[in-house]
């Protein structure tokens, strides 16, 4: 069995008026079951190339990945059509993006955006998927979350934006 996640000669690409330009170039790396890998880099380096590679989120066009393999579970992600994708990210595989006021969506409450996870993954009903975000509010430290959830973006600090991102992943 192979590592939890293993990249092979990883190259992504981006397209513009001349030649295609390499954002990531050779990158290979393993990730055995229960260890934390951290991917360190100055700015421009490829880091956030290489996790939306990994999460098969390149923009395309003008983005593509151009070479390499992404094994995650024994599964090679790279030939996945985006149908085959939808059941894997949030389920099997998720992301806590950086900046959490452009993650969240500005219209719906943090709940609500929890809750979709519960219902596109798990199938609940409304109610109980709110209820299941709250719980996981609760989990991560949101004080008082049964509030917060019915809160939007804008009405919550940093911190705690990124709390509901965190929230949002483990859900």
């Amino acid at each position: 069995m192979r590592q939890l996640l293993e990249i092979e000669d990883l190259r992504v690409e981006f397209a513009g008026k001349g030649p295609a330009f390499a954002a990531v170039s050779d990158v290979s790396l393993k990730l055995d079951r229960g260890r934390t890998l951290g991917l360190v880099g100055e700015s421009g380096s490829g880091k956030t190339v290489t996790s939306l590679a990994i999460m098969r989120l390149i923009p395309s066009p003008p983005g593509r990945i151009a070479a390499g393999r992404i094994w995650f579970q024994d599964r090679n992600l790279v030939p996945l059509t985006e149908k085959e994708l939808v059941g894997l990210r949030g389920n099997e595989i998720s992301m806590i993006f950086q900046a959490p006021m452009t993650s969240l969506n500005p219209v719906f409450t943090t709940g609500d955006q929890e809750a979709e996870v519960y219902r596109i993954h798990l199938k609940l009903g409304r109610h109980e998927a709110f209820e299941r975000a709250v719980a996981m509010l609760e989990k991560v430290g949101i004080p008082d979350p049964a509030r917060r959830a019915r809160e939007y973006p804008h009405q919550m600090s940093g911190g705690m934006r990124q709390r509901v991102l965190i929230a949002i992943a483990l859900a």
